[in-house]
């Protein structure tokens, strides 16, 4: 027998279950099928962790864009107290 995974126990097939140390033709399907889902969990999983990366980025666009409008509200508010200030120390100072 070969070093292929599912050629039998001890042979790189490891002890993954009676059919994989069998070993033969179920041996190597076996195997198969373990990788096949295996690469699928991961997919799945890659692609669950990329989807809650896209919602945490959107999350944080948002706050920049409140935090972003709170700013300006508030440099609108002292340059507005700006000026009613310079209005008042106009008229204090005509009396």
């Amino acid at each position: 027998m070969s070093d292929e995974w599912g050629s039998g126990a001890g042979k790189g097939g490891g002890a993954g279950g009676s059919v994989r140390e069998a070993g033969g033709a179920f041996g190597k399907m076996e195997a198969a099928r373990e990788e096949q889902y295996f690469r699928k969990l991961q997919a799945q999983q890659l692609k669950e962790m990329k989807d809650h990366l896209d919602e945490e980025v959107n999350h944080h666009e948002v706050q920049i864009k409140q935090h972003q409008e709170a700013i300006d509200r508030h440099k609108k508010r002292i340059t507005d107290l700006a000026k009613a200030e310079k209005k008042t120390d106009g008229s204090s100072s005509s009396d």
